[in-house]
């Protein structure tokens, strides 16, 4: 099939779950298939440095990413009937070149990545033939996690602007979710519970459900390299985009209630929080000596394989989480609250430890980092899991099945 990709950003390299998720599909089916990619980018250098992605696509156009001031933003929070993921990457050029690509070539699937781009399936002429079926691969439930990120903040005064604002875009994007999700031919989903809540919106919604995946090879074929930095035995590790609301919630919460309770036990206990893109109120965890904020690194595997434990202190969220694949791939042993491993069917205490309250949390953690025969059994087999149910060999076959059943 003639495939044509849109991406929010240059999907190379990478190194967070959107990436992730795009460029190992491309992957994957640039084996079987014929790939153009349309995709935002930030600075020049971003297409130079996706040299792999050129040799899984036949056709690579970028266009420059669009900014919005601080002001015009809070004023379309209150003022515009979309919500703000809709809004954030609004380009006339964008359009016009995603136009271009149509009039030049005819495309069986055209997929869109993430709902801040689906209005440009929306607004899809609908007047040419043949028309491409459109594919929207949603990676949340995205009303779901500003309905969580409402109900968690409300709890604390100094968030109610956070509760505001996810009470707000939760409304929104009942109606925006809805809204797209009837428009496409099909909407991808990461996990049942995601078809669940967008069903809940319209029952009829074309779903299918293609979870997230890993290449398990590249993570379990880790070799220490002499420059890659080496964490001291009682090290725990938590890695993602430092931006993102939900990870900015789980370190926060994990320094403050969770770390105290593990350093009482174990004082040489360290946390590193591993990502790019650092909020201040992250970087600030760093004043505590046990803690080291990273920001981006060229390779998140030293780090997840030096892990004791790798923690997922999720509170917020939707979907199903990349870095969960990454840590049980590297044989690490893992403790999850139960929504850092929802989307997944792994068993408790086979695969990983599951605690959502501060005190058992803490106890999960300091009884695997005491008892290292039981952290090398859930990491083996964690690590069977994810080859088996979760390699990208075995994920990306599902989204081809759906496009043949919508290209006929």
């Amino acid at each position: 099939m003639n495939l044509l990709f849109l991406t929010p950003q240059i999907p190379y390299p990478p190194q967070h779950g959107g990436a992730l998720r795009a460029y190992n599909l491309i992957r994957v089916l640039a084996q079987r298939h014929a790939i153009t990619l349309l995709s935002f980018v930030r600075t020049p250098e971003d297409l130079d440095r996706a040299g792999p992605l050129r040799d899984c696509c036949r056709r690579i156009e970028t266009v420059p990413a669009p900014t919005r001031s601080h002001l015009r933003r809070a004023f379309s929070v209150f003022l515009s009937p979309e919500p703000d993921l809709a809004l954030r990457l609004v380009s006339t050029e964008f359009q016009a070149r995603l136009d271009a690509l149509l009039r030049e070539s005819h495309f069986d699937v055209l997929q869109i990545e993430e709902i801040m781009l689906a209005r440009y399936g929306l607004a899809l002429n609908t007047n040419t033939e043949p028309q491409p079926r459109l594919v929207f691969d949603t990676y949340n439930a995205e009303y779901v996690l500003q309905q969580r990120a409402f109900e968690t903040d409300v709890r604390h005064p100094r968030r109610w602007a956070g509760a505001l604002y996810s009470l707000i875009q939760w409304r929104k994007l009942r109606r925006y979710e809805a809204r797209v999700c009837r428009r496409f031919d099909c909407t991808v989903v990461v996990s049942q519970a995601d078809a669940v809540a967008l069903h809940a919106l319209d029952p009829a919604l074309p779903l299918v459900v293609v979870p997230n995946g890993v290449d398990v090879a590249h993570y379990a074929s880790y070799t220490p390299g002499a420059n890659d930095p080496v964490l001291p035995p009682n090290s725990l590790v938590f890695t993602g985009k430092m931006d993102f609301r939900p990870n900015v919630d789980a370190v926060l919460w994990f320094v403050e209630s969770v770390l105290p309770l593990v350093q009482q036990q174990v004082p040489d206990v360290r946390f590193y929080v591993v990502g790019q893109s650092p909020l201040p109120r992250v970087r600030a965890l760093a004043a505590n000596p046990a803690v080291i904020v990273t920001g981006r690194v060229p390779d998140v595997r030293p780090y997840i394989a030096g892990a004791a434990v790798y923690v997922v202190p999720l509170r917020i969220g939707g979907g199903s989480r990349l870095k969960i694949l990454e840590a049980l791939a590297m044989g690490r042993a893992v403790v999850s609250t139960s929504l850092g491993c929802e989307g997944y069917p792994l068993v408790a205490d086979r695969e990983l430890v599951v605690a959502d309250e501060p005190t058992d949390f803490a106890r999960e953690v300091i009884a695997l980092l005491r008892d290292p025969a039981r952290r090398a059994e859930l990491g083996a087999a964690g690590q069977r899991f994810a080859a088996e149910r979760y390699d990208w060999s075995v994920i990306a076959p599902l989204l081809e099945e759906a496009y043949r059943r919508l290209v006929v």
